[in-house]
């Protein structure tokens, strides 16, 4: 292979996350958009503190189950499919029911039938961009390559309030569904159709460590098992944070709804600055878990002072340091994942780990703290249900960094 051809595929292996990233932009904001117009919705609706628990928790979980089923059902399918193909049909599926919240979402059972709808559409999506992703570059820098396209998530979070509750604010929710479907329609599938490959054809790829538990079968291989015990309690704190820290920021803390942007905005991008940093230190030192463990610990202080204290300013701060430091799981999660999984069944493994993530910690991130305001009124105490979650999955992720022996 000549020395340009190997520059041109190098060109062409980093450009594909960058385009990953941003059809994960755009599909968080699709999955997300609702977190952030609960607060009107409930408005609109009438609902009182105790009604926006009982009614959040199940227009947040209805994504989460559907998500999680379609994670494991489907991907296996798709990984026959063809990943490129099913990544399409997965944008246009999250597009399409995004679309139909507007002229549809006229009632609490709408709304939550479209939610489910839409986790049918997104549940392939992740799985897909793992397996593209492991197939186009080594073990050595896939915490990196796996950051490019998860920094699409965490600037969706960050960015979200900036973008969706002025939206929201000066053309109403429903229509600003309608926008953000839009824009995947035309944005994400164009660039996927075109940039996006399933594998390189004509690329020397560095031999990858395969474990004898790993051959035999990942479903039998322990770590594996406590590699998505991880997931489910980082989807829990995460989902959680992420779900119910808007409508907390509004009615725990008194922020009105159109000033909530910038306190978002600067909590998220906390985590921006952590994947970065963490995927880098994850290559680097090859401690994946090990980082992740200690990310989670300071994470359940932080949000601990955050639930206890009145001042917006330290409040913001605490949340913004605990999103830092949940990143350093972020930013090994699916080099994690890919590392214990054979290279012919990533995206199946991977539709396994995040559909039972999603499953029991995406759900019980909006199921968990509902619950808790709907009988206390109190979203303090919700977000304590975070700080437990984050100290079980610090003492998890320690647990698999001694089984991986790094």
């Amino acid at each position: 292979m000549s020395a340009s051809t190997v520059k041109s595929a190098g060109v062409v292996r980093w450009r594909i996350p960058i385009v990953l990233a941003i059809t994960v932009f755009v599909n968080y904001l699709d999955r997300n958009n609702l977190a952030l117009a609960l607060p009107r919705i409930a408005r609109d609706f009438g609902w009182s503190d105790r009604q926006v628990g009982a009614h959040g928790e199940w227009l947040l979980g209805a994504f989460f189950l559907s998500y999680a089923l379609s994670n494991m059902l489907l991907s296996p399918l798709a990984e026959r499919f063809g990943p490129k193909r099913s990544v399409v049909a997965a944008i246009t599926a999250f597009s399409l029911f995004t679309i139909l919240s507007a002229p549809l979402g006229q009632s609490l059972t709408a709304l939550i039938v479209l939610r489910l709808l839409l986790g049918l559409g997104e549940g392939v999506h992740i799985p897909m961009l793992s397996a593209i992703t492991s197939r186009w570059f080594p073990p050595s820098v896939r915490s990196r390559a796996n950051a490019i396209w998860g920094v699409g998530i965490t600037l969706a979070v960050a960015s979200a309030p900036l973008l969706i509750i002025p939206l929201i604010q000066a053309v109403g929710w429903r229509t600003t569904f309608a926008i953000l479907g839009t824009v995947g329609m035309l944005v994400s599938l164009p660039l996927v159709w075109f940039f996006v490959e399933d594998e390189p054809h004509h690329q020397h790829r560095e031999p990858e460590l395969v474990d004898e538990a790993q051959e035999a079968n990942y479903k039998r291989d322990r770590r594996f098992w406590l590699m998505t015990l991880g997931g489910v309690l980082n989807a829990f704190c995460a989902f959680g944070t992420l779900n119910w820290l808007p409508t907390y920021f509004n009615r725990a803390k008194g922020i009105d709804f159109e000033r909530l942007g910038y306190p978002l905005a600067i909590v998220f991008t906390a985590g921006i600055i952590g994947i970065a940093l963490m995927a880098y230190l994850g290559d680097k030192l090859q401690r994946r878990a090990l980082l992740a463990s200690i990310g989670f610990a300071i994470t359940s202080v932080f949000v601990y002072i955050a639930s206890s204290v009145e001042g917006l300013a330290i409040v913001v701060l605490c949340f913004a340091i605990a999103v830092f430091c949940q990143s350093a799981y972020g930013a090994q999660e699916y080099a994690l994942v890919q590392r214990l999984l054979p290279s012919h069944r990533v995206g199946a493994g991977t539709g396994l780990y995040n559909g039972l993530s999603v499953l029991f910690g995406g759900v019980g991130g909006s199921l968990i703290p509902g619950s808790i305001v709907a009988v206390t009124g109190s979203f303090d105490a919700a977000m304590f249900s975070i700080v437990v979650g984050a100290l079980l999955a610090a003492f998890v992720m320690l647990a698999l960094a001694r089984a991986l022996q790094y």
